[in-house]
């Protein structure tokens, strides 16, 4: 592990604790005891989101490999960065830790099938590939499982230093995560190698994937009269894609860095228009 990538997984350890620090044992029963959300969540992301991005992909005029990349994208669930905007604007944060977990394990499955699927309609072959086991277990549970319950934990044991801890951790956290962005960014933007003018080419259809990806979560969410806190939950956790297991996919094991640029250019904006979308419906649920 580089010095960046050991940068990054410091900052999402920490984030993660952050976020913990704001829930207790209740929060994630709650949404374990009644699955509705978590189910419409799953099925949203695992389902419909690949789905949808099939679609875009059948009908859009653009070179494959942005397809490619926009497939990959759209089975690369939500991550840490979309539990901190969900914490950020109060959301159903319990829902977004269980689902990253959730996701976490079950992509290790779906994404060799639907990124294969894809690779066979717009190339005419596919590739072996898998996603290790093991390093996405260890990941799920060192940055992601484990701090958040050590977050947890601490509230349980100690309420009033927890409070303390919350009441300081959403402007320390937004510093951490752009930190986490721009380092990310640099690194990925070399591995890349994009040019202004690929940036250019991906970007419109990039936007479409996530207006699109916002559009579902909300519409998912409405459906199935899910409530403000998981309206928020699923439309971030369905629009702010792990950007990192898609560069990963795509570059380390497809060994393909055309496909990654799509996920580079994603990363760029996604961020801002979640904080975008959550701050348009905090302010239309105060009116």
């Amino acid at each position: 592990m580089g010095i960046i990538d050991l940068l990054v997984a410091s900052v999402l350890v920490l984030i993660m604790f952050g976020i913990g620090v704001s829930l207790n044992w209740k929060d994630t029963a709650n949404v374990l005891s009644s699955p509705k959300a978590l189910l419409v969540a799953l099925f949203s992301q695992m389902i419909l989101l690949p789905s949808i991005a099939f679609i875009i992909c059948s009908i859009i005029n653009t070179p494959n490999y942005i397809k490619i990349g926009m497939i990959i994208l759209a089975t690369s669930p939500g991550g840490t960065t979309a539990g901190f905007i969900t914490y950020l604007f109060k959301g159903n944060t319990a829902l977004s830790i269980i689902l990253t977990t959730i996701n976490a394990i079950l992509t290790i499955f779906t994404i060799p099938l639907i990124v294969n699927f894809a690779l066979h309609i717009y190339y005419g072959s596919s590739t072996e590939f898998h996603l290790p086991f093991k390093d996405t277990m260890v990941e799920i549970f060192v940055l992601t499982a484990i701090p958040a319950s050590l977050g947890i934990l601490l509230r349980t044991k100690n309420k009033s230093l927890a409070e303390k801890i919350g009441k300081y951790a959403k402007p320390v956290l937004m510093i951490l995560l752009g930190f986490v962005f721009l380092l990310k960014f640099l690194g990925d933007n070399g591995k890349a190698g994009i040019t202004d003018t690929e940036i250019f080419e991906i970007l419109p259809f990039a936007l479409i994937l996530n207006v699109v990806c916002f559009s579902t979560g909300f519409l998912m969410s409405k459906l199935f009269k899910l409530g403000v806190k998981n309206e928020i939950s699923l439309s971030v956790e369905s629009a702010v894609h792990n950007t990192t297991m898609a560069f990963l996919i795509s570059g380390t094991l497809l060994h393909n860095e055309q496909f990654g640029k799509v996920s580079l250019v994603y990363a760029m904006f996604s961020f801002w228009t979640a904080l975008l979308f959550c701050f348009i419906i905090s302010k239309l649920q105060t009116k």
